[in-house]
């Protein structure tokens, strides 16, 4: 069989197992770089293959860029224009983004009539305003997934000054774009309880995290990367800026490397982080990898001695989470990211804000060997047995038989287990 990416033209092979007649059709709105190796772009592109795994006709649509070497290997590409490898993705708001986005909305309302689409699928905000707008033309009903919050957001991206207003804008689209969709997905409980407070209906909400896909680590190779850095045999930490905590390390443990690996190439990032590393002095202790393409994933996490979540307050589920867990890696990471985790079973969690208690952390865990390998293992027993896709998928599929009023296609009382297993 062939995929097709309609709008680029662009026709790949692809090994499609034997299916059903597709028990839905799918428009999952995908405002952004697609296929990408980060974040949202990286869940809807293994949501989507796994609802066409089961049996549902799903159709992405989005804009002409994304990474040419990822494989949408099920699910149909719909495209604005035609395709435009782009390596080094940008997230964020952009004056550009505004005119993709109508013709967004334009191709997403062709789509939902040529495909006769049942459910309009939206990730993100951009996604959901522009799922609105079509639901309103088309009438077919409207899921959301909710992953952020804009007042956590949008002031750092820097595109709206002064900050105070882009504060002020994000506070009102965090409140506005709820309303609308007939069904919101949360990513995690702290954000679906955000809603709830707001005065979204909990009938309209549903708590279902991001996932993996538990077979993506099978094939890591560590002393691949070794021999590309000149790495040799020093302990590595790895991710993402945790500079201040990491001089903490680093006072303690001089040898230890920080590999700060991305996906994604930000030169102002890169900058400003490399100058306060030389303010505190730790410099030579660091190696800069971007951008890194999906395949060689695997094999630097496998690399890595200690994984770290520097981010507080997070009141989505952080994909990078995810990905220690499979890779089966010992995690060092504040509270509001330890999304499902708990302290000292399969983490090491800190209060958020605390660099002194992380990079303690994460020297604890470089030197007390057994509890590494402990939270290391009971990390990826957690995440295969609540965060694989093909359970995930099942619960959305509920979500989309209630959608259309049908009978529930799953095990009810399987989901309300798995929930509970992911409760703070």
């Amino acid at each position: 069989m062939f995929e097709i990416d309609a709008s680029a033209g662009d026709i790949r092979t692809a090994s499609h197992p034997r299916r059903r007649a597709a028990r839905y059709s799918i428009a999952m709105v995908a405002a952004c770089p697609f296929p990408a190796n980060h974040g949202s772009a990286a869940s809807i592109r293994e949501m989507s293959d796994t609802l066409s795994q089961m049996g549902h006709a799903v159709h992405i649509v989005t804009y002409p860029t994304g990474q040419k070497d990822i494989a949408v290997r099920y699910a149909k590409v719909h495209r604005t224009r035609p395709f435009r490898p782009e390596t080094n993705a940008k997230v964020g708001p952009s004056s550009e983004k505004f005119l993709e986005d109508l013709a967004l909305l334009r191709l997403l309302r062709r789509v939902v009539k040529r495909e006769r689409i049942d459910v309009i699928h939206a990730h993100n905000y951009e996604g959901a305003l522009i799922g609105a707008m079509a639901k309103w033309t088309t009438r077919r009903p409207l899921l959301y997934n909710a992953v952020n919050l804009m007042s956590d957001e949008l002031a750092g991206y820097g595109f709206i000054r002064p900050a105070w207003l882009a504060r002020a804008i994000a506070r009102g689209l965090d409140w506005f774009v709820p309303i609308f969709p007939d069904h919101v997905t949360a990513v995690s409980p702290e954000l679906k309880q955000w809603f709830v407070k707001r005065g979204i209906p909990e009938r309209k909400l549903d708590m279902i995290p991001a996932g993996i896909v538990p077979e993506m680590f099978d094939n890591a190779d560590p002393d691949k990367i070794r021999r590309r850095h000149s790495l040799n045999g020093r302990a590595i930490v790895m991710y993402t800026y945790l500079l201040r905590a990491f001089a903490v390390v680093s006072k303690q443990l001089p040898d230890v490397l920080l590999t700060m690996v991305s996906p994604l190439v930000s030169e102002s990032h890169e900058r400003e982080h490399k100058k306060l590393a030389n303010q505190l002095g730790i410099s030579n202790a660091i190696m800069w990898i971007a951008p890194h393409s999906l395949e060689d994933l695997p094999s630097y996490l496998a690399l890595a001695n200690v994984t770290v979540i520097s981010r507080p307050e997070c009141p989505g589920h952080p994909v990078k989470l995810l990905n220690y867990m499979l890779a089966g890696k010992p995690i060092v990471c504040f509270e509001g990211a330890a999304k499902g985790l708990r302290h000292l079973h399969d983490a090491f969690i800190v209060p958020d804000c605390d660099c002194e208690a992380l990079g303690k952390g994460i020297i604890t865990l470089l030197e007390d060997r057994e509890l590494a390998a402990r939270l290391a293992a009971n990390a990826r027993i957690t995440v295969l047995a609540n965060f694989d896709w093909r359970q995930i998928c099942q619960r959305i599929e509920r979500v989309y038989d209630r959608l259309l009023g049908k009978p529930e296609s799953s095990n009810v009382q399987g989901e309300h287990n798995a929930l509970a297993r992911l409760q703070p």
